[in-house]
C-alpha cells in the first residue's frame, strides 16, 4: 500500500475473529463483492440483505472471515489476487 500512496481507515487485528454476522454486517453497505479464493474468482452483485453465497465466499473453512477484506467505496475485496487489487484500487 505504501507505493502507491494508499492508508487504511481501519485495521481489525487477528486476534479478532470476524465470523459470519460479522459478514453479513459488512456486506450490508456494500453493493459488490468480489471474493478470490485461489484462482477463483467470484463476483456477488449485492442489493439489500446479503444472502448466504455472498456470505459463505468470504468466510474461511474455520468459520471466520478471510484475510485480507478490503472496502474500496461501495465493493468488498476478500482474498488476494494482484491483477484484481491493482484494477480495483488504482
Amino acid at each position: 500500500m505504501g507505493t502507491h500512496n494508499l492508508e487504511a481507515k481501519e485495521t481489525v487485528p487477528a486476534s479478532r475473529k470476524l465470523q459470519a454476522d460479522d459478514a453479513a454486517e459488512i456486506l450490508k453497505s456494500a453493493k459488490k463483492l468480489i471474493a478470490i479464493k485461489g484462482k477463483k474468482i467470484s463476483e456477488f452483485k449485492l442489493s439489500g440483505s446479503p444472502d448466504e453465497a455472498a456470505v459463505a465466499a468470504m468466510l474461511g473453512p474455520t468459520g471466520n472471515l478471510r484475510a485480507p477484506t478490503l472496502r474500496v467505496g461501495k465493493t468488498i475485496i476478500v482474498g488476494f489476487n494482484e491483477e484484481v487489487l491493482t484494477e480495483q484500487i488504482l
